[in-house]
């Protein structure tokens, strides 16, 4: 029996107990542990030699090689792909806290618990308000007009898988960008998908160095 067979076989939560829920909980998380081991977190003494020259730049851009990209490691064409395109980013017409916006909405809205801390802590070199850092942790608007309507129309894009509407658009441009903002929103929510997907898939853990910026996406919880 394959896992997803195996998994299926579980019981909806509703129908069990306290202990049985318990025991069905542990045997899925079991089960995702399982399938997360299997991608491993490379170092430049481990990666394929493709992937060691990205490794290097990640090293020099970070001052370290952060888990993701050590993941990333083991599929050279991802890696280098991701690398580019984040520098890439870092020169579009957008400000720093702008591209943060940008990142960290992804982020939330991809539920990305690796990313979301490591953008909280790249916000706050950005220079953001700690107000707006934990507005994007927690899905809410925020304090400058214009970072609010950068913020919906990231949204907007992801949620409609880019078929956003004609009021979405007009309100992205009344807020005082233009075309070239808004192609470059596109260039950096393809970048987060790359992160985000990863993380997702490969069950990524967190760094020590974001470990006090822990994140949990904010959703109504199933009472017991």
């Amino acid at each position: 029996m394959g896992r997803e067979q195996r998994l299926n076989t579980f019981p909806p939560l509703r129908c069990l107990g306290k202990a049985s829920k318990a025991k069905h909980l542990h045997h899925l998380l079991e089960e995702v542990i399982s399938m997360t081991e299997r991608f491993s977190i490379h170092s430049p003494e481990t990666a394929p030699e493709a992937s060691k020259p990205f490794l290097e730049r990640t090293q020099k851009s970070f001052g370290m090689i952060p888990n993701l990209e050590g993941v990333m490691a083991a599929a050279p064409a991802l890696l280098q792909s991701y690398v580019n395109l984040e520098e890439a980013f870092d020169q579009t017409s957008l400000t720093p806290v702008e591209r943060q916006v940008v990142f960290q909405t992804a982020n939330f809205e991809n539920t990305c618990d690796y990313c979301v801390p490591w953008h909280t802590l790249l916000s706050e070199q950005a220079g953001m308000s700690q107000e707006d850092i934990q507005a994007l942790r927690d899905d809410t608007p925020l304090t400058n007009d214009k970072l609010e309507a950068l913020r919906a129309f990231t949204r907007e894009l992801i949620v409609q898988r880019g078929k956003v509407s004609k009021a979405a658009l007009e309100a992205f441009f009344g807020a005082g960008f233009a075309e070239q903002q808004a192609l470059e929103v596109v260039l950096g929510i393809a970048t987060k998908v790359m992160s985000n997907y990863t993380n997702s898939i490969a069950g990524t853990p967190l760094d020590e160095a974001v470990k006090d910026k822990v994140w949990q996406k904010p959703l109504v919880r199933m009472r017991e």
